[in-house]
């Protein structure tokens, strides 16, 4: 270890740091922000902010932030400039709208799914739901074990009924009435971009499709403990703080 980080992982952020065109992606909660009781207090470590802001300075590097928040949400908590790309919906929310239309039938279902949560939250205390643009999720973070697994056993059994994608997350399991695909959106990002390579740091299930579209030169870092499809693994939002920097002061030298 040199700097907080694993010496593989600097080996691989000095090879991808001097490609011609970066794109670096971010998850946001339990990557550029710590996991939080309430969501609605999740704010970005002060050095990955910064970090991050940066970076966009730097010539042919893209910026973005991929979460599970609904895009709104995700901008007004990261509180980023709008240098930085935002994608939200775990993937499927775009500035320019969705990547699948939420269509009337759409609404009703999650309009059904979101009746179902709520009256299962109701039942147990700490159990909370949350409505996104195009999906609704049941959080049990701040429930007891034995509410938390019976509400959550509860909503996939309703889901059985349901024509939504499932997501199991951590403490939360949501229901998307479209498509929801992180590695769909790192690629996208790519493409916009013309990157050279994909720097990608997530924590979360969903993550994982995105570090399973790592390819060549791309560098996928896990976030904290459980299996995973990445390359390479950080303990915690500190050290991806220490990453960011790390990509930071390597390609500021190269730029130069």
């Amino acid at each position: 270890m040199a700097d907080g980080l694993p010496d593989d992982l600097r080996g691989a952020l000095d090879a991808v740091a001097v490609l011609p065109r970066l794109l670096i992606a971010c998850d946001y909660d339990g990557t550029l922000a710590p996991i939080v009781s309430d969501p609605r207090d999740a704010r970005p470590l002060p050095r990955s902010a910064a970090a991050v802001e940066a970076l966009t300075a730097l010539p042919d590097t893209a910026v973005a932030l991929v979460s599970g928040r609904a895009l709104a949400v995700l901008k007004e908590l990261s509180g980023v400039s709008d240098a930085v790309h935002l994608v939200g919906s775990h993937g499927s929310e775009f500035d320019t709208g969705f990547v699948q239309p939420v269509d009337a039938r759409a609404e009703a279902l999650l309009a059904e799914i979101l009746r179902t949560l709520d009256a299962i939250a109701g039942e147990y205390p700490g159990v909370t739901t949350e409505l996104k643009p195009a999906s609704a999720a049941l959080h049990v973070r701040n429930a007891a074990p034995d509410d938390a697994a019976a509400a959550l056993h509860r909503a996939a059994e309703a889901a059985q009924a349901w024509d939504a994608q499932v997501t199991d997350g951590k403490a939360v399991k949501e229901f998307a009435v479209i498509e929801t695909d992180k590695g769909q959106a790192v690629d996208i990002l790519r493409d916009q971009h013309d990157a050279s390579a994909v720097v990608f740091l997530g924590d979360d299930v969903t993550d994982e499709k995105a570090f399973r579209r790592m390819r060549g030169d791309d560098v996928g870092v896990k976030v904290g403990p459980g299996d995973t499809a990445a390359r390479y693994r950080v303990d915690e939002p500190q050290n991806v703080a220490e990453a960011l920097e790390y990509l930071l002061d390597v390609r500021g030298r190269w730029a130069r």
